[in-house]
């Protein structure tokens, strides 16, 4: 994904309002803890990535803070999710809020969308404020949106981030 051109389409008030309520759905599956649900809105092919450094272009030429495949965010769900996952116990809330919703790419085999994240964590008495760039390749399927690629980019990404138990 590139996140570097960032000049949005003219606005289409349909393909808007349904990319929003998509990402709004995706938020919501996360808060409420429906992982599952959450994990099938990601395509086999899906890559999640969290670049550890403001403008990274390549998830394989610098450390990231996760970039995983389809199988690796199986698998922390299947983390989050198990019973003896005490590490995780009490389970962190979370209140993601998505704003500012561009549509910067349409072809016929996908959208490129932008957003803004704002994500307020709370475990263990402790609240604590992510800020994100969020960057979405969404492809039309017969059973809905899928998501191709799903980038964020924490403006904080290069401080010390003290133990990450969320998905954003």
């Amino acid at each position: 994904m590139n996140t570097t051109a960032h000049t949005p389409l003219p606005f289409d008030a349909t393909l808007t309002q349904e990319l929003t309520h998509f990402l709004a759905l995706e938020a919501h599956l996360l808060d409420t803890h429906r992982l599952d649900a959450w994990l099938d809105l990601y395509a086999e092919d899906a890559s999640y990535w969290v670049p550890l450094v403001q403008g990274q272009t390549d998830p394989f030429e610098h450390s990231s803070i996760i970039h995983d495949d389809r199988t690796l965010l199986a698998i922390r769900v299947a983390q989050y999710s198990h019973p003896r996952a005490h590490a995780r116990l009490p389970a962190t809330r979370t209140c993601h809020q998505v704003g500012n919703v561009l549509v910067l790419e349409q072809t016929d085999a996908f959208v490129r969308v932008a957003s803004t994240l704002t994500l307020v964590e709370y475990r263990q008495g402790r609240q604590r404020l992510w800020g994100a760039l969020v960057e979405h390749r969404l492809r039309r399927t017969p059973q809905g949106w899928m998501i191709a690629a799903k980038r964020i980019d924490l403006i904080n990404a290069e401080a010390e981030l003290d133990g990450i138990s969320i998905l954003f």
